[in-house]
């Protein structure tokens, strides 16, 4: 009987000795496989990351392509196209006075020695007139008149000051009456004062005969 009972119990200490011994390896096994999840975890996140990282910059890089293009773009138009008024007119962009100058022949707008525009409607100041309302309201304007040199002889005005002045004021008057503020309107005679081309060719005449409006942009 004690025989039986010390087998009993070096069996169950073999036993005891290989359940444990199965536990550890298990034991190891899960902190193993444990330990390697921790790192595949680790590695998704960090390439999860830097995968974010790579979407924003691409995403800025394609803003900043999109700006460029646009500067681009804008640097091939002409200032007529740049300024709004569209191809077709004379325009002139000065960045150190500020200013933007729509020049018209007066031969579009007059007869000669005439003050009084050669239509009721002027398809020019009416396409100037609502390029100015859209995009540069409440910005100041001067109507500038010019002449070319020759005298006064058959017409009723005293000189090229009067006729130029008479002429602005008919252009300003045109534009008030269609809805441009009127306290941001001017009328300015230049008479010959300031030529922009040679007054001895019949050319270089017509060239200075002309009215110019002119938008202060600051």
């Amino acid at each position: 009987m004690q025989a039986a009972t010390k087998k009993s119990i070096v069996l169950i200490g073999i036993i005891s000795v290989l359940f444990v011994s199965g536990c550890t390896d298990w034991q190891k096994k899960y902190e193993a496989l444990n330990v390697e999840h921790q790192n595949l975890k680790g590695l998704l996140e960090r390439e999860r990351s830097e995968k974010g990282i790579l979407t924003d910059q691409m995403a800025k890089d394609q803003q900043t392509i999109t700006e460029l293009q646009k500067q681009i773009a804008e640097r091939k138009k002409t200032p007529a196209e740049a300024t709004g008024f569209g191809k077709g007119y004379d325009v002139a962009f000065d960045p150190a006075a500020g200013t933007i100058t729509v020049t018209l022949p007066n031969a579009i707008l007059f007869d000669s020695g005439k003050a009084a525009l050669k239509k009721a409607t002027s398809t020019e100041l009416d396409h100037i007139r609502s390029v100015l309302r859209q995009r540069y309201a409440n910005r100041k304007i001067d109507v500038v008149g010019h002449t070319d040199s020759d005298p006064i002889k058959k017409s009723k005005w005293k000189d090229n000051w009067e006729l130029s002045a008479q002429r602005a004021l008919t252009v300003a008057r045109y534009l008030i009456a269609r809805g441009i503020p009127d306290e941001k309107v001017r009328a300015v005679g230049c008479g010959a004062a300031r030529p922009i081309a040679s007054n001895r060719s019949t050319s270089g005449k017509a060239k200075n005969r002309r009215v110019e409006i002119v938008v202060h942009m600051r």
